[in-house]
């Protein structure tokens, strides 16, 4: 094929690009930037273009597809050279289901977990040698590209996001998968600037259960009552699997997953983590892996990257970084970094930065996220609300919504850093959530402050 990118320099889309390069199409590219990684990583094959920027002289009737990024606008001049010419115009998701049609589509939906869910069966797979095509919304370990597709394979994992699929099509990314196999681990509002409403939102994971092959199946999180009646409602002709948290202890700051041998050390930790486990194991037996060899490979999972990723230890202190910034990732992993190190000071520190999290009306849904830390910090950026348009947040705004005494609020990063750098931090836990850096925050010098 030959497939040209309308904003080739995205996560995803610079993956999808290398991925069909590496199956052998011919891949061309445009962006008005690009930024690192993406931009070392499309430049390595040749696919970095020449001059960042727009180019309808670009489009012509000799490419067979365009894929068109959530980066460009409607108003694009190649997208809308590409409409004049009638060439083939595909979104992320649209031309992934067009790669895997005639394919088992195991598609992994959920509010969270899911990239740690889809990283888990991926590993398993890769243990055992299995190949499998695949896209994941996280870089792991033992694999060199976030999307795989090839002529082969009979699987292709999918991690099902429930964003916007294009400038051009509104539908939620995951209602165009069709799964023939798919998971459900929780529903909590998120992407209030796509989903005004709870309601609303929940209707999207309404589509997607519906949107399952018929004759296919779900394994649903049981353990979540939005997930529960959301999947049981559904008069889709499916099996319906529900799965829950497996028993487990932890000692010495280890966790052990209890299993038809006896107690089990496993890497990840959190009741959040033990969930998804049991959801990835129920998948990769669908998938033809027996139980003994899912907990074989299971064991030597680190984790997916920025997802509770351990960034520093020492004997006695220990530093922890994570992607979570909506409320129930905040809650459930500040929750599960207590549990681990009950016996150590757990300091955490939030990061409002998500357009959900600035908004003044969503600021209550994290009532009690930090309940579980002995302190508690958040630190905001005053300009990045601004530059999103939303309406001022105050500090006090944040201190009572998130309904925990002692809170302390930051909105300068400096006074920030000068906090975290004037503590002492032995015996303590110092666990970090944010989707952006705190201002600048340098993480590698974070790592010197655990000795």
């Amino acid at each position: 094929m030959n497939v040209h990118f309308i904003a080739i320099g995205g996560a995803a889309m610079h993956n999808l690009a290398l991925a069909l390069h590496n199956k052998g199409d011919k891949v061309t590219g445009s962006d008005d930037t690009i930024f690192e990684p993406s931009k070392s990583r499309l430049e390595a094959v040749g696919l970095l273009p020449e001059v960042f920027g727009w180019f309808p002289e670009k489009i012509t009737t000799n490419l067979d597809a365009i894929v068109l990024g959530m980066h460009a606008k409607a108003d694009n001049p190649e997208l809308l050279r590409a409409q004049e010419l009638g060439v083939k115009i595909y979104s992320y998701p649209e031309f992934l289901y067009e790669q895997s049609k005639n394919k088992t589509r195991v598609v992994i939906g959920g509010s969270h977990g899911k990239t740690t869910i889809t990283s888990m069966i991926l590993h398993v797979m890769h243990y055992h040698d299995r190949e499998v095509d695949y896209m994941v919304g996280a870089q792991l370990e033992g694999f060199d590209v976030m999307v795989k597709l090839t002529e082969a394979n009979d699987f292709i994992v999918l991690e099902g996001d429930e964003y916007l699929s294009s400038p051009i099509d509104r539908r939620p990314k995951f209602h165009l998968y069709k799964p023939n196999i798919a998971l459900l681990s929780g529903i909590a509002w998120d992407h209030i600037n796509v989903f005004p409403t709870f309601e609303n939102y929940v209707e999207q994971f309404k589509i997607f259960v519906d949107s399952i092959v018929k004759g296919g199946s779900i394994n649903y999180n049981e353990e979540d009552p939005e997930v529960v009646s959301v999947v049981t409602s559904s008069e889709n002709p499916i099996r319906k699997i529900p799965y829950c948290t497996p028993e487990y202890t932890v000692e010495n700051g280890g966790t052990l997953l209890e299993t038809p041998e006896g107690p089990m050390p496993i890497e990840v930790f959190g009741k959040h983590n033990l969930n998804n486990l049991a959801g990835a194991k129920w998948i990769c037996q669908h998938m033809g892996i027996d139980e003994d060899d899912f907990y074989e490979a299971i064991a030597t999972f680190k984790g997916a990257s920025k997802r509770l990723e351990k960034i520093a230890e020492s004997n006695n202190s220990v530093a922890y970084k994570d992607f979570a910034h909506s409320p129930s990732k905040v809650k459930a992993t500040t929750g599960a970094l207590k549990e681990q190190y009950p016996n150590r000071k757990l300091i955490a520190c939030l990061e409002l930065h998500t357009y959900s999290s600035l908004t003044a009306t969503f600021l209550k849904e994290y009532k009690d996220t930090l309940n579980a830390a002995d302190e508690a910090v958040v630190f905001y950026s005053p300009n990045a609300v601004a530059i999103k348009k939303l309406d001022a947040v105050t500090k006090e705004q944040i201190a009572h919504a998130f309904g925990r005494d002692g809170l302390v609020v930051y909105t300068n990063p400096n006074d920030f850093k000068n906090y975290l750098f004037s503590q002492n931090f032995e015996n303590k836990a110092l666990l970090l959530m944010s989707s952006g850096n705190y201002g600048g925050l340098d993480f590698d010098e974070v790592k010197r402050l655990i000795k």
